[in-house]
């Protein structure tokens, strides 16, 4: 088979998307991979993958197809088309037909072909496949995986969330902000953090925006940023990554109930959006998913403490919830569920609290934490005495209590785990498949 590495001058007239019945008799240029070869003896079809899905390619014996390679018409015999594998990438000018048959109604004969690069080996897994149970597998040739259609349902999906939370965001009047993600200190206490050295100093990879974006509400009142977190957790669950992205609102001149309010309505926004404009994806991967109802249920810890004890749970007062205990009470209440007024002694040092209660949530989807925010404190001397509670350094946090000197406005704020919500829109058992690139205790590669 001739190789043509290079386009030349050929460019793509148009997506697989864009291919119907009204382009019939048209004359097109199509760039893709060959998702699968049927071989009927004398004839072959081809479908060939791009961004926007597949068209099916008819050879027929008898009908050579030329190689326009460096600009000389060279046929390709009919048993070289048939040696073409999966995979490969290809481009190809042709004629479109009308085939009622064919799956998206039309197909393409080709008359031209350039074989841009020829696969050397098969994946494993087809894609088609909806599922394959190695995932160590799969995450080893992500990319390769990712050309699966229910990987890229997924990420589609992922791309419109992202867009529909910006939209909603926008209209209540946030801006998007950047903060950084090498720091001097934890934003939220505790050893989950990622040494890393800068100069000639120790530093850390940041666990959250948490004290940046509060500052920042200075100015703008209302931020919002959408980046990555970092957390050293050695955690080996289905839920659980080392590095994911969140995103960070945070409000002046609100509280906790507020930004629950906000939260509830930025969730229903983007489902609405998903539910509307990811219709192909939706069938793939979640064709049941509907917009939830509001108000969510609101549960004290109070509450959720009694209902597990009069369960058979041993837990006392001020212990954080276990995933035994999230496990029972996400089969008792389905879907999103906000857990508010939380014992402050469990939730993070600049959380505001009457010295037992704390002005907190966690949002749920069944068992899965979804999300988590508060009321901030806003007085300088009321922080001092929660860093010194919670046994961390006063001096390490100058740089940020200084602020506190020039009008700190009341404040609120929340994250939200982007690849944990993503697992509840598309119905995800293991959230390494809401993101591209997983990194846990046990994958740095790829």
């Amino acid at each position: 088979m001739s190789i043509d590495d290079e386009i030349g001058e050929w460019r793509r007239t148009h997506y697989t998307s864009q291919l119907d019945s009204r382009l019939d008799n048209e004359h097109v240029t199509l760039m893709g991979y060959i998702a699968s070869i049927r071989d009927h003896g004398n004839i072959v079809f081809v479908m060939l993958a791009d961004k926007d899905g597949e068209v099916q390619l008819v050879f027929k014996r008898g009908k050579e197809v030329s190689n326009n390679s460096n600009s000389e018409s060279i046929s390709i015999p009919f048993f070289k088309v048939k040696s073409l594998k999966e995979h490969s990438c290809i481009a190809v000018k042709g004629k479109v037909k009308v085939s009622p048959n064919a799956p998206r109604g039309v197909e393409v004969v080709p008359e031209e072909l350039k074989v841009l690069s020829l696969a050397r080996s098969i994946p494993p897994f087809s894609v088609y496949s909806r599922t394959f149970p190695n995932l160590d597998l799969r995450l080893n040739l992500r990319a390769i995986d990712l050309r699966r259609y229910y990987m890229r349902a997924i990420f589609r999906i992922r791309h419109k969330v992202l867009k529909a939370i910006r939209e909603f965001l926008d209209k209540e009047g946030f801006i998007e902000v950047n903060t950084p993600k090498i720091i001097s200190t934890a934003s939220e206490g505790g050893a989950s953090l990622f040494p890393v050295f800068y100069f000639d100093r120790e530093a850390f990879l940041a666990q959250s925006p948490q004290l940046y974006k509060e500052q920042l509400v200075t100015a703008f009142e209302k931020v919002f940023e959408i980046a990555p977190i970092f957390r050293a957790e050695p955690s080996r669950t289905n839920r659980h990554l080392a590095e994911a992205i969140s995103v960070d609102i945070e409000e002046a001149f609100a509280d906790y109930k507020d930004v629950m309010n906000l939260l509830e309505r930025m969730i229903t926004y983007t489902i609405e959006y998903i539910v509307k404009n990811a219709n192909d994806e939706l069938r793939i991967v979640n064709p049941m998913l509907t917009i939830p109802k509001t108000p969510f249920p609101r549960y004290t810890y109070d509450e959720l403490i009694d209902m597990l004890r009069k369960n058979g749970y041993s837990i006392e007062w001020g212990d954080d919830l276990s995933s035994e205990h999230l496990t029972f009470l996400g089969r008792v209440i389905n879907g999103y569920y906000f857990i508010v007024d939380w014992p402050s002694s469990i939730r993070p040092f600049y959380t505001k609290n009457n010295g037992k209660i704390a002005e907190a949530f966690d949002l749920m989807y069944n068992d899965l934490e979804i999300s988590s925010g508060s009321s901030r404190i806003n007085k300088k001397e009321e922080l001092i005495e929660r860093l010194k509670i919670q046994g961390l350094r006063v001096e390490s946090f100058e740089y940020h209590l200084k602020v506190f000197d020039y009008g700190m406005p009341p404040h609120a704020g929340f994250g939200l785990g982007l690849e944990r919500f993503l697992m509840t829109i598309a119905k995800l058992d293991n959230i390494r498949d809401a993101t591209f690139y997983p990194r846990d205790i046990d994958r740095l590669i790829p």
